[in-house]
């Protein structure tokens, strides 16, 4: 089976599965496992992968998203050019397992993907209670700051890591934020976890200088935290590492 993936994601449950010698093409930002996705055919970036260089490639499966806006575009012109296409949807993580299993069947390696998402949700257990759950703001984007709301995974991260996102009651994926309304917030820490750009590159004087923001609990006190985006903006295996990553930041706000 030749397959094509269009999302980071994608790419990662494919290669989690043991089936990554059907990649015959990935996007241009998949980057997870380094030592696979560098041989491999780019099809463009997430936004706007190129549907004739996907059809060049002749793939039995394109392995498509809507995990954020623009991605239904991409759908339809993939569709549009006849590509056999799968779009998954994940909102919560209960979604995540879900894609597992479907990609998985997708695949014809229906049973190594019931044991990929069985070892997923076993790893997706609360943190002993332990006082109040801290307000922890995750950054998607930094200008505007765009952030996660109730129908994000990152939300039920948060919560199993004992921390809680000031959206959670939103029912949007994500939406920007203004600068006053992330004051008012007032956030007992900020996780800079933007999407497309290198860990190297993030910088945490971009939150501690933002106009506006000066008087943010998060901002006094220096709390503002890096998590690689694959560890967080992905909804594949990896989100396990987010989870982890995400409880020590909880414990390093409860020792201080």
């Amino acid at each position: 089976m030749r397959v094509v993936t269009t999302t980071c994601s994608n790419t990662e449950i494919v290669c989690a599965l043991g089936c990554a010698d059907r990649l015959v093409g990935v996007d241009d930002h998949s980057d997870w496992p380094e030592d696979v996705v560098a041989g491999v055919t780019r099809v463009g970036p997430d936004l706007s992968p190129d549907p004739a260089r996907i059809a060049a490639l002749s793939p039995d499966l394109v392995i498509a998203s809507l995990t954020v806006p623009g991605h239904e575009k991409v759908v339809e012109s993939l569709t549009a050019a006849g590509l056999p296409v799968i779009a998954p949807d994940p909102k919560r993580l209960e979604d995540v397992a879900r894609d597992i299993r479907d990609i998985a069947r997708a695949l014809g390696v229906a049973e190594r993907g019931e044991v990929l998402a069985r070892e997923f949700e076993s790893e997706m257990v609360p943190s002993p209670a332990a006082g109040p759950r801290p307000t922890v703001v995750i950054e998607w984007w930094p200008r505007p700051v765009i952030v996660p709301g109730r129908d994000s995974w990152v939300t039920d991260l948060l919560r199993l890591a004992g921390a809680r996102n000031p959206l959670e009651d939103e029912p949007v994926k994500s939406r920007p934020v203004s600068n006053d309304e992330l004051a008012a917030i007032d956030p007992d820490a900020v996780v800079i976890s933007w999407c497309g750009i290198s860990p190297a590159k993030y910088r945490e004087s971009v939150v501690l200088e933002r106009d506006g923001c000066a008087g943010m609990k998060a901002v006094r006190e220096k709390r503002v935290f890096r998590i690689p985006e694959g560890h967080l903006g992905r909804p594949g295996p990896r989100l396990v590492e987010g989870l982890r990553d995400l409880r020590r930041v909880v414990e390093t706000l409860a020792s201080n």
